[in-house]
Order: C-alpha cells, then sequence, then structure tokens
C-alpha cells in the first residue's frame, strides 16, 4: 500500500541565516494546514481563516503566531501529532535534492539558532522535484522548466482550489513586511497543492525507486 504523502513548504523572509521562517504550510487528506507567524496584527488567527476561506475551495486551518519562535513550536507539536508514521510520506518541491534544496535547509539553521528540537523524527521523506524533472519531459519552448509553478502548468490541468496571489515567490517578502498575511497564506496553500498533486502525478506514472525516500530521524536521536 502506497504511503499517504503530505506536502509541505514554507514562506521567509529572504534567504540569508538570519532571515525567519513566516509560513509553514501541509497539505493533508482533509486539506491544508498552516502555521503563520504575524506578530502582534489585529484580527487573529479567526480573522485571518475566514479571509483564507474566502478565497479558496479548500478547506484550511490557520494558526497566528506572535513569532518564529511560537510558529516553529506550533509545527512541531503538529508532525509529533499528525505526520510522524510509517505511513506518511512527508514530500517538498526542492525541499532536499543533493547538495542543494531550500525548505528543510532552510529549517534546520532556524531550528539551531533558536534552540528548538528537530521535529521531523520517524518522518520519511522524498523530494518531488528530481523525480519529475528526470522521469517527465518538461521542456517547453525549448528549454527544460523546472520552477513549481511551470512543472505544474505542464503535467496537471492547471486548475486549483486556491487563486495565488503572486506572479512570483518572491513577493512573499514584501507581503510578509506589507502585513498582507491574506495573501501570503494563499499563495503557501497554492503551493502546498502543486506541491500534493505533483506527488500524486509522479506516483502514478513512476517506480517506488525513483521517489529516493529517506529517513529526516537525527542522528542522535532515539
Amino acid at each position: 500500500m502506497p504511503l499517504e504523502q503530505v506536502a509541505f513548504d514554507i514562506e521567509t523572509t529572504g534567504f540569508e541565516v538570519d532571515d525567519e521562517v513566516t509560513i509553514v504550510g501541509f497539505a493533508v487528506p482533509l486539506g491544508v494546514r498552516v502555521f503563520a507567524q504575524t506578530g502582534d496584527a489585529d484580527g487573529g488567527a479567526d480573522g485571518l481563516e475566514a479571509s483564507v476561506r474566502e478565497r479558496t475551495d479548500e478547506h484550511v486551518v490557520v494558526s497566528s503566531h506572535a513569532s518564529e519562535t511560537e510558529l516553529l513550536q506550533a509545527v512541531g507539536e503538529f508532525v509529533g501529532e499528525r505526520v510522524s508514521g510509517e505511513d506518511t510520506l512527508l514530500v517538498a518541491y526542492n525541499g532536499e535534492r543533493w547538495r542543494d534544496g531550500f525548505d528543510l535547509p532552510f529549517l534546520r539553521t532556524r531550528l539551531a539558532t533558536a534552540g528548538i528540537e528537530w521535529p521531523f523524527r520517524d518522518v520519511p521523506f522524498a523530494d518531488v522535484m528530481p523525480v519529475v524533472t528526470r522521469r517527465f519531459n518538461t521542456r517547453v519552448d525549448g528549454e527544460d522548466q523546472s520552477d513549481l509553478v511551470s512543472v505544474y502548468g505542464t503535467l496537471c490541468d492547471g486548475k486549483l482550489n486556491a487563486v495565488d496571489p503572486f506572479a512570483e515567490s518572491r513577493e512573499a517578502v514584501t507581503a510578509f513586511e506589507d502585513g498582507r498575511f491574506g495573501d501570503l497564506v494563499v499563495h503557501n496553500v497554492a503551493d502546498v497543492l502543486r506541491t500534493r498533486q505533483l506527488g500524486r502525478v509522479a506516483e502514478r506514472f513512476c517506480a517506488k525507486s525513483e521517489f529516493g525516500v529517506k529517513s529526516l530521524t537525527p542522528t542522535e536521536y532515539g
């Protein structure tokens, strides 16, 4: 029986070691769970969640956190309750390719500097990006496409249960700075839904061995 895929994606204030995680989203079978760093913004989680649900047909649960530390702690609790287990496969798009990737390396640095334990213990992981770009033809107008949006447009129907408000992912930085948390969450929801759908396509057409599943359990754990 195939593992249940849980797609995840993060948003940040930039790419440097002192930049922060602003959003972490997980696409689970019943919908999307999003953790948002909103500081002391008015409205709280209920207002943010309500505004996001008006913009997507997907069931979305949003929690609001005053700081990056609080967000990362909440993510750890969620992963321990919902994601850990041999029947679940955590997937990301460019989450951690060999000698590259973004989401997991960024999270490791932020967790280490904050003194927070690594949450993905006993969690199998696979990066969808190398499976898709190596085992599908993604060449468009003479060029190989590898970014999430382009590959999704090629291999999937192009329809999402959330309309991405950003033309480019880098807009997530200015959205956070401007306090446009609704846009930021909807963008993250769109990305985790794209990742989930690409993971399912790869699962349908590629061998299990192509996924390169690895354990994220740290060496000193257990």
